[in-house]
């Protein structure tokens, strides 16, 4: 059973905690826009209040700061937590990562009744670079099994559908590390298949 059919609201708040992906860094229709389309056409009788607090440069660290403001006041039912690249590319740590991590997980379920969803984010043009990522993208996944709440495997998706037959420059803008609007497309969906 999805997330949302264990809620037994007719109208949901789902906030996205996030960086330039959650913001959806120019494109002119992010994951969140998509994912409330979805999510309408799949439960009509619901209304979904998606609330967008991506901010573009942001590290887990400055989730946390922003936690309070752009999170918890808004009495979610849902939070999506989405960190991991400029962590990466900034060099924090991987324990500081984890701590972060944890520490936004274990506040929402502290102080507010929502469900977190912990979630990856794309894979990058640079494969080196990807390697890399990769291995913040394994402390989301190890802090989800360790805290018991879903992880939404973004990265994983993406590759099933490069597998498939995508090319991965038709999912990411120029600069290699931003998804363009075909790239959000594959977030929605891999977002919705946990929701």
């Amino acid at each position: 059973m999805k997330i949302i059919e264990k809620i037994n609201k007719s109208e949901l708040t789902i906030v996205a905690l996030g960086d330039s992906l959650t913001y959806g860094w120019m494109v002119s229709k992010g994951y969140l826009c998509q994912l409330r389309e979805i999510l309408t056409k799949e439960y009509p009788d619901k209304k979904f209040n998606i609330i967008n607090s991506g901010n573009p440069g942001d590290t887990a660290r400055c989730g946390l700061y922003r936690l309070t403001n752009d999170v918890i006041r808004h009495n979610p039912d849902i939070v999506l937590v989405q960190f991991a690249l400029n962590d990466a590319f900034n060099e924090v740590s991987i324990d500081e990562f984890k701590n972060n991590i944890k520490s936004i997980v274990e506040e929402i379920i502290n102080k507010t009744s929502a469900i977190p969803v912990m979630m990856t984010s794309s894979i990058v043009l640079n494969s080196e670079d990807n390697r890399y990522v990769e291995k913040y993208y394994n402390i989301i996944e190890n802090c989800g099994n360790e805290l018991n709440i879903p992880v939404v495997k973004v990265h994983d998706y993406w590759n099933k559908k490069i597998r498939e037959g995508i090319k991965i420059t038709s999912l990411l803008q120029t600069d290699g590390v931003h998804p363009n609007t075909a790239g959000h497309t594959l977030m929605a969906e891999s977002i919705n298949s946990v929701l």
